[in-house]
């Protein structure tokens, strides 16, 4: 305890949130290197969690972006270690397929997690229809369908007369 009453915050929580301040401000070719660093920490799943996020916010931001394919590349290396990070580039790089007429498969977008299908039909609506067609049929749960089906009958709906 200490002299305030309270428990000092364990070692994993204190190097979790200097990876965050360390990651939101890396740059270039340092990113790689700092994502191998973080990890090599000791609590695997404190380390995958602190990249996930880093993961998560750099692919949102480059989602449309030209660079994106060899900035996924050379962060999708570096986290090859890892299973989780590994899917979650590969559905970043599938999300992006999807949006930009790239090449995916039915099969692929059913395949994907949980994740990458409520993150499809919550915050892209601008899926084309064959995906979200599929979703709304297909998709892995009741919200995910749901949510599809709604974004496909307001994108079919016509314009209201003014």
């Amino acid at each position: 305890m200490t002299a305030h009453g309270t428990a000092p915050e364990p070692a994993e929580h204190l190097r979790f949130t200097q990876y965050l301040h360390l990651l939101e401000s890396v740059t270039g070719a340092d990113e790689n290197d700092l994502v191998a660093h973080i990890l090599d920490d000791p609590d695997a799943l404190m380390a995958d969690s602190a990249v996930c996020r880093h993961l998560d916010r750099r692919a949102a931001a480059l989602l449309r972006d030209p660079r994106y394919p060899l900035w996924a590349d050379g962060l999708g290396r570096t986290v090859s270690r890892s299973a989780f990070l590994t899917r979650r580039m590969h559905e970043w790089t599938l999300l992006r397929d999807i949006l930009l007429d790239g090449p995916w498969t039915a099969a692929d977008l059913l395949g994907a997690s949980d994740w990458l299908q409520r993150k499809a039909t919550a915050q892209h609506s601008r899926l084309p229809p064959p995906a979200l067609r599929l979703l709304a049929v297909q998709g892995r749960t009741r919200r995910v369908r749901k949510a599809a089906a709604q974004l496909l009958a307001s994108s079919t709906k016509p314009p209201e007369p003014s």
